[in-house]
């Protein structure tokens, strides 16, 4: 149980788009007054774990955006979540009530992808992250494990790789491949909730950061577990990309052509945002 005021941050899932437009958000805030990062626990989700990570790491916000809106060259895949994906998906989440059958049905399937191998995507995640030890600050990173479904959660006192943490957070299922820990294969913790907003109980305030908000059979989505936490006391806001983000961020979440414009528009978003954000926060 958190101490009376303590403050959350929760950054949720949403491909390479996602953390421009998550990083574009958070410096926008920061341009009104609004420090997301002296949160005293971030929860990072996928994409939302990215983030976290350059939250935690001390790099100030304005660097952080800059360095999303320049244009750059990209070794990255232009990776697809396509019709078929999509509804193995479905099929795994949506017809069952049990969540950990859920989700073990989505790690089965990530176990038998054909993806890229995983050193190769570990190579990603050690150029991507800004330090490769844990920094300093509470911070949470969530996946599965695949064979049984399980929920985890991995921070600085887990045993645990930083650059491991983050790439089992990351890894989508049938797009990116699992990430062993110890013997046991890792995805994304997104296929449980796509922010894993309900980890701040006891926290007095949260500020959510959901690019993709939305749920839908046993994912809890990020609205429902906002009214749960709101339900129990805390002071709580949900941000989800409006219609110009959802605009500049397309159809495809994964296209690192995408990022200028998602941060962007994150950042623009801001504005609409902050009298919300700071009703919470300060």
């Amino acid at each position: 149980m958190a101490d009376v005021a303590e403050k959350a941050l929760v950054l949720g899932g949403g491909g390479i788009t996602g953390i421009a437009w998550e990083i574009g958000m958070l410096a926008g805030l920061a341009e009104r007054g609004i420090d997301l990062t002296d949160a005293d626990l971030v929860i990072g989700t996928s994409a939302g774990s990215v983030v976290g990570v350059d939250v935690r790491s001390g790099t100030p916000l304005a660097d952080l955006y800059a360095a999303q809106v320049r244009p750059r060259a990209t070794t990255e895949v232009n990776a697809r979540m396509g019709r078929l994906l999509t509804a193995k998906y479905v099929w795994a989440i949506a017809f069952t009530r049990k969540p950990q059958v859920a989700r073990a049905r989505v790690g089965a399937l990530a176990l038998r992808a054909r993806t890229e191998p995983e050193d190769v995507r570990r190579k990603v995640f050690e150029s991507r992250l800004p330090t490769s030890e844990w920094p300093p600050g509470k911070l949470q990173i969530t996946a599965l494990e695949a064979g049984s479904g399980e929920f985890t959660v991995f921070d600085a006192t887990s045993g645990v790789r930083l650059v491991d943490a983050v790439g089992a957070s990351c890894a989508v299922p049938g797009i990116w491949p699992p990430v062993t820990i110890d013997g046991k294969r890792y995805i994304d913790g997104g296929m449980r909730s796509p922010a894993n907003g309900d980890l701040a109980a006891g926290f007095e305030r949260v500020v959510v950061i959901a690019p993709l908000p939305r749920g839908f059979g046993t994912l809890e989505s990020a609205a429902v577990q906002a009214g749960r936490l709101a339900n129990q006391g805390a002071r709580v806001v949900v941000i989800q990309p409006d219609k110009a983000a959802l605009e500049a961020i397309g159809k495809n979440v994964l296209d690192p052509a995408h990022r200028p414009g998602a941060a962007r528009a994150g950042f623009a978003q801001a504005a609409e945002t902050a009298e919300a954000v700071k009703s919470v926060w300060l």
